[in-house]
Parts: structure tokens; sequence; C-alpha cells
């Protein structure tokens, strides 16, 4: 059975000025997975895109990374929050986002008993409705522990 580890405070983005901050942890889900959550905490007004938009001539999506590890396996897909679907006249595109605090996660499996570590990066793009700032990495390594 794993032990529930949260294993990193907040991290944020590494542009001072970036309306969005980043907050990892990783918890046993009980059937022998674990549970990486990603919570982005979005200031009103602003918004970072979901994992797939209709094309890429637009915003860049939100990508998370998870760095490949003989420790673990991935089970399944990344799962997200509904996104909100709007025509933004910007860029010409209909578009999908996220506001307020969406939380990314991740089921994870660990191969064997034993400690390792979670190591990975969000790539976001942050836009209101009159700008955009530049995409940022945001690494994050999260400690889990077994007993």
């Amino acid at each position: 059975m794993l032990a529930t580890i949260a294993v990193l405070f907040a991290l944020s983005a590494p542009v001072s000025n970036n309306p969005v901050k980043w907050k990892f942890s990783a918890t046993a889900a009980g059937d022998g997975t674990v549970r990486v959550e990603l919570r982005s905490e979005v200031q009103p007004g602003w918004h970072i895109y979901a994992t797939s938009l209709p094309s890429d001539q637009g915003p860049v999506a939100t990508s998370i990374r998870f760095q490949e590890s003989e420790s673990f396996n991935l089970v399944g897909p990344l799962h997200e929050p509904k996104a909100v679907e709007v025509f933004d006249p910007n860029f010409s595109m209909e578009v999908r986002y996220h506001e307020g605090s969406p939380v990314f996660t991740q089921l994870i499996k660990p191969n064997g008993a034993g400690e390792f570590d979670v190591v990975g990066e969000v790539e976001f793009m942050v836009c209101n409705d009159k700008t955009c700032l530049p995409p940022v990495k945001v690494p994050f390594k999260l400690h889990v522990e077994s007993i």
C-alpha cells in the first residue's frame, strides 16, 4: 500500500508578473496507483489554454510532460477539467481554455516497492481579453514514498 505524501509546495512560474501559480502533489489513490495533481491558480481576468486546441495556428496549448522512469508507468490519459469553448477574435479561431483553479490529474502505477520521484514540467500560455504572455515552462519534482 502506498503512503499518502504531499511532496511539493507551491511553485510559481519563473516570470515574476505571471498571473498563474502552480501547486503539485502526489497522493495514494487506494488501488495501488498514485494520483498526481497539478493545480493552477489563475488570477481573475486571465486564462490558460486546454491541452488540445483545434489548430496550432493560435495560442499555445497547455502541455504536461512527465520524465520517463523505471520506477512507475503512466496509467491512462491525463485528465483535465471541462474547458470553456469560445471564438477568440484575437486569434480568429475557436479556442478552449480554463479559468480559476483548474486541476489536471495523472494516475501512475509504481513498479515495485520503494521511494521514487516523479519529475516533469508544465508548459502553458496565459492570456486575458487584451494580451497574451509568452509561454512559460514550470518544472516539478514530487517525492513518493511507499510502505
